[in-house]
């Protein structure tokens, strides 16, 4: 049975991962901050596991309790500040890449001993189209209509990061997707998409055999070309 790691997946993109991992069979430990929020993640059948990506320790800890680790799924994220360009500081922008950017850092290097156990390792990164720099430049997408100096940043290098470690671990399929613009708390639930249509992509990189690809960034109607 294949065994799936999970950031950040107490509401949200998080749980509907967990839940359609679980339907297809994966063993899911959900990774969140606050193990009290975890009601619902453990209702679906997933093993709740205290995991504040951001620190060190808990991500040592919750690391040191799992068995095995099949896929390592690195969804935590936080919008940062809305700050315009006058006001946004060093710290605002080391505040959001600390959740998005550095904890993917943190994870790799923790669950990478367990990733080298498994016959068909694979890492999926969550960025977003908000730091593709072609989509945030194409007046017809409407990544182009969205200004900011913390979010998006982070996640561009989340798709760089995501390629360097495509490089360097020949053995694991690392490929990083975009969800698409869905509904969820991050954007006050004004996206377009349901979480399960926001899903289809990280579930389908989840999923792939030791074949698969390394190194894409793909969305729901498939792989981007960068």
């Amino acid at each position: 049975m294949t065994t799936t790691l999970i950031t950040g997946a107490n509401k949200g993109l998080g749980l509907e991962t967990a839940r359609r991992l679980i339907e297809a069979g994966h063993t899911v430990y959900a990774g969140m901050r606050d193990t009290s929020k975890g009601a619902a993640a453990a209702a679906l059948g997933a093993k709740v596991v205290q995991l504040d990506v951001t620190d060190e320790a808990s991500v040592a800890a919750a690391l040191a309790g799992l068995p095995a680790v099949d896929v390592l799924i690195n969804n935590a994220g936080i919008i940062g500040s809305h700050a315009g360009a006058d006001e946004f500081g060093a710290d605002d922008l080391a505040e959001v890449f600390d959740t998005n950017v550095y904890s993917i850092v943190r994870m790799t290097k923790a669950a990478l001993p367990l990733l080298r156990e498994s016959s068909n390792p694979v890492i999926v990164n969550v960025a977003s189209g908000l730091g593709f720099p072609r989509f945030v430049t194409d007046p017809n997408r409407v990544e182009s209509t969205i200004s900011g100096l913390g979010y998006m940043t982070s996640k561009a290098a989340v798709i760089m990061l995501t390629l360097q470690y495509s490089k360097m671990l020949p053995g694991i399929r690392v490929n990083t997707i975009d969800p698409g613009y869905t509904a969820t708390d991050l954007n006050g639930h004004n996206g377009h998409q349901t979480v399960t249509e926001g899903t289809d992509a990280v579930v389908a990189l989840a999923t792939i055999g030791a074949d698969g690809p390394t190194g894409t960034f793909s969305d729901r109607d498939g792989v981007i070309a960068y």
